[in-house]
């Protein structure tokens, strides 16, 4: 369990420093973008292995990388900027 834990936060860091490294001018601060690769692959491998209750270190990092991925997916800012015109305009 250590282990699973340990590795899915590996994961979650490495993922996180890929998506801030690619996209820097597109997500918020670095120590926001990290915590929340490494608190979505825990939350990951802990909902995978509460699931399927079975020791595959390979399934619960699957499992891992696709909650860090959509938690980090959801910090993400639109590229450009958002041009609003009033209701008069």
């Amino acid at each position: 369990m250590l282990l699973e834990a340990l590795s899915s936060a590996i994961l979650g860091l490495a993922l996180a420093w890929a998506a801030y490294s690619r996209l820097p001018h597109r997500m918020p601060a670095r120590s926001l973008v990290l915590s929340t690769g490494a608190g979505g692959a825990l939350f990951g491998a802990f909902v995978t292995h509460t699931a399927l209750d079975f020791g595959n270190l390979a399934v619960i990092l699957a499992g891992a990388a696709i909650v860090a991925t959509a938690s980090l997916s959801l910090l993400v800012r639109p590229a450009g900027r958002l041009r609003r015109h009033s209701a008069t305009a």
